[in-house]
């Protein structure tokens, strides 16, 4: 009779343990999403002439001229750094950004690109180390067409214009552009819930050099990320997709972003090639920082 009497005390105690967790969860649960409602409607809510806007996780390689749903006023810099695994020497990638929004859901960014190249070891007779350059004097834009609040959804599209500019090692040589490049571009996406966010970035890709024949080439990106509850912290992944010559080629991009103040973000990248042979991992880091940014005021 003791034992049943042990047997049942404890019995009773494991379901007050199990209950007093189980509060325990409920009440995190509900201060999340508490949380998270107070931050979305702080982001998304409107002033007085201005339009509805979405929140959705940005990409961190391949980013976006603007916010979707772009508000006037807004603006922000970007400064970038990389490096991949070319196999027989390193690629360092450097950039400068700035991109602003002049009216509602219109965006607009100048861009500087910088390519540099270390070699590691002799190179292979059939490969040529390439010439350190600055890639090009990017002008881009991009208008949110279509934000809407009941499905948490914004449809955009825009175009990139770059000059690009010919190696460093010819610069005062002769001319300083050596063609132009043409991306027009459409964005759309959506946020599940409160914390899941995809998106879809794609458009064709025209290279032409002067006097050259255009390269054409179509990307498609793809992006799944989860916002920490509250905040504008993400983890996700991000998949570039180039198909040129008939050969589709991907890189997965696993991300972080972090927020260190209210205007200033970092984000991490880093690169794992699909089925690319003459490329190994990479990293990049990219420094947000949005004057002026500021919620739960």
């Amino acid at each position: 009779m003791k034992r049943i009497y042990i047997l049942l005390a404890i019995i009773l105690l494991s379901r007050g343990q199990i209950a007093a967790q189980n509060d325990q969860i409920d009440s995190i649960k509900l201060e999340r999403i508490v949380l998270d409602s107070i931050f979305l409607a702080e982001f998304e809510e409107s002033k007085q002439n201005q339009k509805p806007k979405v929140l959705h996780a940005e990409p961190l390689y391949i980013d976006l001229i603007r916010d979707l749903g772009a508000r006037k006023g807004e603006k922000e810099w970007n400064v970038g750094m990389g490096m991949t695994d070319k196999r027989d020497f390193d690629e360092y990638e450097l950039l400068v950004e700035y991109e602003w929004a002049p009216i509602d859901r219109l965006g607009f960014e100048v861009e500087v690109p910088v390519t540099l190249f270390s070699k590691r070891e002799d190179l292979p007779s059939d490969l040529t180390q390439p010439a350190n350059r600055i890639e090009s004097l990017k002008l881009a834009t991009q208008w949110s067409f279509l934000v809407s609040e009941k499905v948490k959804t914004s449809l955009a599209l825009g175009y990139i214009h770059e000059f690009e500019f010919v190696d460093l090692n010819r610069i005062g040589r002769g001319d300083l552009f050596k063609g132009n490049v043409f991306n027009p571009f459409f964005i759309a996406a959506k946020r599940w819930g409160r914390n899941y966010h995809s998106l879809i970035y794609t458009g064709p890709r025209i290279e032409k050099g002067f006097n050259q024949r255009s390269e054409f080439s179509y990307e498609i990106h793809t992006n799944l990320h989860y916002m920490i509850a509250g905040t504008r912290n993400f983890i996700g992944i991000e998949v570039n997709k180039e198909i040129h010559n008939g050969k589709l080629e991907a890189i997965m991009r696993p991300q972080m972003r972090v927020g260190l103040a209210e205007n200033l973000m970092v984000g991490i990248v880093t690169g794992i090639p699909i089925n690319r042979a003459r490329e190994g991992l990479s990293s990049f880091i990219r420094i947000i920082y949005e004057p002026g940014f500021k919620t739960f005021h």
